[in-house]
């Protein structure tokens, strides 16, 4: 079929020769050469029927009066317009379609250029995604949001574009498909896309590169939206006219005719790569020459392998292959596919819809009409694009999500941290510090007179019973220091175990930031939390100690004074009753004071015990508070957001 250019329309009526050239377009013989200064795409006609936009009857109706026998020109006055008109048309100018005007007797092809100028939208119903998907859309949308402060913007990048994709989609129409033809140069793609519309609509040739800018063709109504979502400016906006079965089988496809994505100019690259971002569906179109082409498999193919259910790969020009060639080389090409990791849409499974066919002689491009057109008429293909880009996103994400093993603080690992604390404050040797200076205090109250004398004599120089020596050498705070950040560095570690980098560092930061301080805070704590000033808290049987202790003393006073008052005379000699008072008191007293240092060891014990638990207490909630509650807030945003993660990829938390 020879395609109708812009140039076969009539010239202007005003010219010499107007009338003969109508009547031989009519006839079906060739029209007068056009002008040469008509730039090409442009139409020099200045004689159209307009067409209202979603109206077919009207559409056929303009058609049938620019094509009617005896309906006559008009001639405008300069600036203004003109419409051809017949008994029973439309002939007013509306926003719509420009139908060319071709002579139907012959046989050229039909198709419509959308008007530039703007046109009452048709209403369409928008896409509606299925209960999983948009649980898993609201699932990556949560992810995002949750990781904006641990991620960096680029990680993040393809998550939010296809959030944003999808939500662009979701507000157009749903009852269309758009599906783009892509191929290197000299595949043949315009060839074919010329032969699924049923009209010349792309040019082709031997220039390379032919197709310069896409070009989409709708074949229903309420697609501009789409069309502006890609781009693609009025002028390179076509519409075939309707031709009866051709149009019901492909009602709600948008074809876009990509350039070559092997261009040489870099527009051209740049315009593949933008719509093939956008666009629900994809026909890859290779030859017998390019069909392994490198680029076309590691650039394009391989990394698109989740959208396999909405793509299509035609090997084209198979005329051109002798005898059993075409096989041959088709099943290579779905070898090639399968290294790719394109699952292949064979024997009723989802997948790759492989194809040879020859758009050249139409042999099998009614077949992938008909394929076509089931895959559009299931209206699935824009949700299972999104799904795709869904677990493209999501594949990406995995480095920075996933995790093969148990993350997490144990109880093991708090109270291994808790207790270097301890010992960076000093619980043991305050306890210990505490449990001598009770029994300290214990032998002090319940000793002999002689000996509590004698220790008072060499304790003058000590501090204050019950205190504790002040921790501020130099070398003393250093170690001290050195062995906080030791145990957030250990604790640090713990918890970064098996995260995936960012969520790790994450965790460090918040180890770091909540050590600035906790050496200087632990110091303070072990002052106020230590062993207690003054004297420590006395039992109740120390006063009968006291008492028994004052008593020995007593006897040993009252023998004392009886050996003298006999040695001076003043009392009758008795040596027996003042030596034995004398000796149950020197006895008595020392034997007093061992009974109650045995007795004095529990309470004591105990008593140490108690500061080194508070002081352990102290330290493990100021710990606590400072270190391991940040790094558990990290642990449990990152668990949220694997369980967002899971949800995103389908799988269980």
């Amino acid at each position: 079929m020879t395609a109708v250019t812009d140039q076969d329309h009539d010239e202007r009526a005003d010219q010499p020769g107007d009338a003969d050239k109508a009547a031989a377009a009519a006839a079906g013989k060739p029209s007068a050469k056009a002008p040469r200064d008509a730039p090409r795409g442009e139409s020099t006609d200045r004689t159209h029927a307009r067409v209202p936009d979603g109206d077919s009857t009207s559409r056929r109706g303009a058609m049938g009066a620019t094509n009617s026998p005896g309906t006559a020109s008009s001639t405008s006055s300069p600036g203004a317009e003109s419409s051809t008109s017949s008994p029973g048309t439309v002939g007013s100018w509306d926003d719509g379609l420009i139908a060319r005007r071709v002579d139907e007797t012959t046989g050229g092809n039909q198709y419509a250029v959308l008007d530039s100028r703007p046109a009452a939208p048709p209403t369409v119903s928008p896409l509606l995604y299925d209960g999983p998907l948009r649980s898993r859309l609201e699932a990556l949308r949560e992810l995002v949001g949750l990781s904006r402060t641990r991620l960096d913007s680029r990680t993040l990048a393809e998550a939010g574009r296809v959030l944003d994709e999808a939500s662009a989609r979701h507000r157009l129409s749903g009852q269309h498909t758009v599906v783009a033809i892509a191929g290197a140069t000299g595949s043949g793609k315009s060839q074919l896309f010329n032969a699924l519309a049923g009209v010349a609509i792309s040019e082709t040739g031997v220039r390379r590169p032919t197709t310069a800018a896409p070009i989409a063709c709708s074949w229903s109504d309420g697609a501009a939206s789409l069309i502006e979502r890609l781009g693609i400016p009025p002028r390179l906006r076509r519409r075939p006219l309707p031709t009866g079965d051709s149009e019901s089988q492909l009602r709600g496809l948008v074809l876009i005719d990509l350039p070559d994505h092997d261009s040489a100019a870099v527009q051209h690259r740049e315009h593949v790569d933008r719509i093939l971002a956008l666009v629900d569906a994809v026909i890859w179109v290779v030859d017998p020459e390019k069909y392994a082409d490198a680029v076309l498999h590691e650039r394009y193919l391989r990394p698109m392998a989740a959208h396999a259910e909405v793509m299509f790969v035609v090997l084209n020009q198979v005329d051109r292959l002798p005898g059993e060639a075409a096989e041959q080389v088709l099943d290579d090409l779905r070898r090639l596919l399968d290294e790719d990791g394109i699952a292949l849409g064979e024997y009723g499974e989802p997948g790759t819809t492989v194809l040879a066919l020859s758009a050249l002689t139409g042999d099998g491009v009614g077949e992938l009409r008909e394929a076509l057109g089931q895959f559009v008429a299931e209206r699935a293909a824009p949700a299972r694009r999104i799904s795709a880009d869904v677990d493209i996103a999501a594949a990406r994400l995995w480095p920075v999500y996933a995790t093969q093993r148990r993350t997490g603080l144990s109880e093991q690992a708090r109270e291994e941290f808790a207790d270097r604390l301890a010992d960076a404050v000093g619980a043991t040797a305050a306890g210990e510090a505490a449990e001598r200076a009770w029994l300290r205090n214990a032998n002090r109250a319940c000793g002999t007179p002689w000996l509590r004398l004698w220790r008072w004599y060499q304790d003058r120089g000590e501090p204050t019973t019950g205190r504790l020596p002040s921790r501020t050498q130099a070398d003393e705070e250093a170690t001290a220091r050195q062995r906080v950040e030791q145990a957030v560095r250990a604790v640090a570690d713990r918890a970064c175990a098996g995260l995936p980098a960012p969520w790790a560092q994450a965790v460090r930061e918040a180890a770091v930031r909540g050590s600035q301080g906790l050496s200087e805070a632990l110091d303070e704590l072990s002052v106020r939390a230590g062993v207690p000033t003054g004297r420590p808290p006395r039992p109740g049987w120390w006063p009968v100690a006291v008492l028994s202790q004052a008593a020995m003393t007593i006897l040993q006073f009252l023998g004392g004074l009886w050996l003298v008052g006999q040695i001076v005379g003043v009392m009758s000699p008795n040596l027996g009753v003042p030596v034995l008072l004398m000796l149950i008191g020197i006895v008595g007293g020392p034997l007093i004071e061992w009974s109650c240092r045995m007795a004095a060891r529990g309470p004591a014990r105990r008593y140490g015990l108690e500061a080194e638990r508070r002081l352990r207490e102290a330290a493990a909630g100021c710990g606590r508070a400072r270190v391991l509650d940040p790094v558990a807030a990290e642990l449990l945003r990152y668990r949220e957001v694997r369980e967002q993660y899971g949800k995103v990829v389908g799988a269980g938390t």
